[in-house]
């Protein structure tokens, strides 16, 4: 998984597995999800907007992996 925080376009986007991306569908305000051709999630992403955190909030995210 790769996570890019693009500063110019104040978003977050989380590339879940590669691919070609062959469409793209917003699911909720500033949220939006990148498909395969198999309609398999392959990216998320989180833009910045008044119902979302601000680009500050998104620099200062914290990852914790889980265990299984």
């Amino acid at each position: 998984m790769r996570v890019k925080l693009d500063t110019e376009n104040e978003s977050l986007y989380f590339r879940l597995a590669e691919g070609d991306v062959v469409e793209c569908e917003e699911v909720s305000n500033g949220v939006i999800l990148d498909y395969d051709e198999d309609m398999r999630v392959v990216g998320i992403e989180i833009a910045n907007n008044e119902e979302t955190s601000s680009l500050d909030d998104l620099s200062n995210i914290e990852f914790e992996l889980a265990k299984t």
